[in-house]
């Protein structure tokens, strides 16, 4: 991605890194979106929570440290929703758009960055500090939606 346009409005929460708080991340960022003006229902608002979805499972299942949450940050900006999941553990990156691949047909795991990268306009894996990574991911929204400010 290149540098990020300003944002309009942003929401950061640390969230508990077990499957509550996962679940949480998705229902935090559907209310959040319908307070800025992205209705339930659009194909926008379920891309997000679907991207929520899976980066929170991931953070959970494979980022999780002991003792440490891991962090959901969304961003509102003029043409797009940006979606950040962070967590703690550095040794365990996942890959980035240009290595997913597909699981084998029956296998019983492996498909959420696929779905990442299907749904995404824009993702990528990026170092943090303090140490951890950072899975970001954007979705443009429709100028309809871009046109309105909350």
């Amino acid at each position: 991605m290149t540098a990020p346009p300003a944002s309009i409005r942003t929401v950061t929460q640390r969230l508990s890194s077990t499957p509550r708080g996962a679940r949480l991340a998705r229902r935090l960022v559907l209310t959040q979106l319908d307070a800025w003006g992205i209705p339930h229902g659009t194909d926008t608002a379920y891309s997000v929570a679907a991207i929520v979805a899976e980066l929170a499972a991931n953070a959970v299942t494979h980022g999780r440290v002991p003792g440490r949450d891991f962090e959901l940050r969304l961003v509102r900006l003029a043409a797009s929703i940006r979606v950040e999941v962070s967590d703690t553990r550095a040794e365990r990156r996942p890959p980035g758009p240009e290595d997913v691949t597909e699981p084998a047909p029956l296998a019983d795991a492996g498909r959420g960055l696929v779905l990442v990268d299907a749904l995404a306009d824009r993702w990528e894996v990026v170092d943090r500090d303090p140490p951890g990574k950072t899975v970001r991911a954007e979705v443009d929204m429709p100028a309809w939606l871009s046109r309105q400010v909350t």
